[in-house]
């Protein structure tokens, strides 16, 4: 009997419990920058070398974290399921924590790119500075999908969604779109959980069920509410 298909949408709060600092959680401010200062092409264009060193001080601390027991939770699922995780953070804690079915909503913070060339992709691990050129002799910026750029998996995603058993959500206030779109593909059978300590405002709908606790205890709960299945 094939395995049951589960696509899981994580944003910040699942990271949160690993140290890092959530957007909504710093009111409107991520890590004390204004976010379109440092996750826009206005503010690329203002002042590179901001966003430059905003994206390495954020590599550095995402290199200092270490998968919490949600990462490890999900990526447990695995044996007994077909886990998809659709992430909309740039972290890498899921792969760290076992999960081998990681798609990037917004890019990730250990890749590179040319400002001109999105196709060719660098790993990087060190920090990017001016004058760092990719080899198509343009300057090199975080491989990261910033406000007001296309979300160029999100199609991917949406196909996900038409052809999975169940839907996850964890740790996302479902305000960021396109991502938070992606509830509304779910078709209405199918068995939908949202896992946060704050449940977003949702719209009603059938097959819906809130575990309304932080995402290392949530995920916990739905291991318990999967194996029923």
């Amino acid at each position: 009997m094939p395995k049951k298909q589960i696509v899981i949408l994580t944003g910040a709060g699942i990271s949160a419990e690993s140290g890092l600092q959530t957007f909504r959680d710093a009111d409107g401010l991520w890590m004390g920058y204004d976010v379109y200062e440092v996750a826009s092409p206005r503010g690329w264009k203002k002042d590179p070398q901001l966003v430059l060193d905003f994206y390495n001080m954020r590599r550095k601390d995402v290199a200092a974290a270490k998968p919490n027991a949600a990462h490890l939770g999900l990526a447990a699922l695995e044996k007994d399921f077909d886990i998809t995780i659709v992430t909309q953070n740039i972290d890498d804690l899921h792969e760290r924590a076992g999960s081998t079915n990681v798609l990037h909503l917004h890019g990730e913070i250990f890749k590179m790119r040319s400002i001109v060339d999105e196709e060719t992709i660098y790993e990087i691990r060190g920090d990017i500075n001016i004058g760092d050129m990719a080899k198509d002799g343009h300057q090199l910026r975080s491989h990261i999908v910033w406000f007001e750029e296309p979300v160029p998996m999100i199609e991917k995603a949406v196909k996900l969604m038409r052809n999975c058993d169940v839907f996850v959500v964890i740790g996302t206030s479902l305000q960021v779109y396109p991502a938070a779109s992606l509830l509304h593909y779910a078709p209405s059978y199918l068995p939908k959980y949202i896992i946060d300590k704050k449940i977003p405002s949702v719209e009603s709908s059938p097959n819906l069920h809130f575990i309304e606790k932080p995402a290392t205890e949530g995920v916990k709960k739905l291991q318990e509410l999967l194996s029923k299945l």
